[in-house]
């Protein structure tokens, strides 16, 4: 139970997320992290299963230093969500499912891009993606508010907004909300794509 928001903009990503884990109608925390730094140009926000989750994200983000180092450049994002969607389906189909749903966000040498995943193993490119309990109302906003073009600042006003939203309504989020923007300026000149 809980929800997170992942925007696209014209000048990097958003994330955004609640900070409450419950446990059925237990609430066991009220500073849960549910946005993970990979690094400085890609982050993950994680509904489900915290345990899981951060399991799964620690060993993509070991991956991901691993391959970059032998090939000599880092994953795109889309081929580090493939890893992280990879990793979860292998799970789903030894019967050890991780039981987690993932925003990625990040900025690579072709731009922006948010995608998400789960266990399942299907990963889909958005526009604007909410999951968790909180998700149906978190939508109503981002629906009635997203515009393309959408700068970093902007994007964070609403991603605050719809999680703010699901707050009032879903018991499975609150606690406040954590923002992360990446934007495309974290890219060395020489990586980027004209």
């Amino acid at each position: 139970m809980t929800t997170i928001v992942g925007i696209l903009c014209k000048d990097g990503v958003v994330l955004s997320s609640d900070k409450r884990a419950s446990k059925g109608f237990f609430i066991g925390s009220k500073l849960t992290q549910k946005i993970l730094k990979v690094d400085d140009t890609l982050a993950v926000a994680i509904a489900g299963q915290v345990s899981d989750a951060e399991y799964l994200v620690n060993a993509v983000r070991a991956e991901r230093a691993l391959v970059t180092l032998q090939r000599g450049y880092p994953l795109t994002v889309k081929e580090t969500t493939k890893l992280i969607s990879n990793v979860a389906y292998q799970g789903m189909k030894s019967y050890q499912p991780y039981f987690a749903e993932f925003i990625v966000a990040g900025v690579d040498a072709v731009g922006p891009h948010v995608y998400v995943t789960d266990m399942s193993g299907a990963v889909s490119a958005e526009s604007f993606v909410s999951s968790g309990s909180g998700s149906p109302i978190a939508y109503g906003v981002l629906e009635s508010n997203y515009k393309e073009n959408m700068t970093v600042d902007q994007a964070k006003i609403l991603g605050t907004n719809a999680v703010h939203a699901a707050m009032e309504r879903d018991p499975g989020s609150g606690n406040g909300i954590d923002v992360v923007a990446i934007p495309s300026a974290v890219l060395a000149p020489e990586v980027k794509v004209a």
